[in-house]
């Protein structure tokens, strides 16, 4: 039985990460969630203090795209035994 899989939605268009100058290894499924981050990052002028909203909102983002990419690997891994 082969495992199956949604894909995210992306939230963020190509042309909207390209504008926002989002390194290209930054493109995933939390961008859209980067754009705001980098936005206040550069108004506060880095200071780690600060943003820590946004900050954590992105990295909630990217810790739950881990969780769903390892779960979808234990899947394909299970479907090949």
């Amino acid at each position: 039985k082969m495992a199956e899989f949604t894909e995210p939605e992306m939230k963020i268009s190509a042309e909207e990460m390209a504008s926002a100058r989002i390194p290209l290894r930054y493109r995933d499924y939390c961008a859209h969630m980067l754009v705001p981050l980098n936005k206040c990052r550069h108004r506060t002028m880095y200071m780690p203090w600060k943003c820590t909203d946004e900050r954590h909102a992105y990295e909630e983002c990217q810790y739950h795209d881990f969780m769903r990419r390892s779960k979808m690997l234990a899947q394909i891994k299970e479907s090949k035994d």
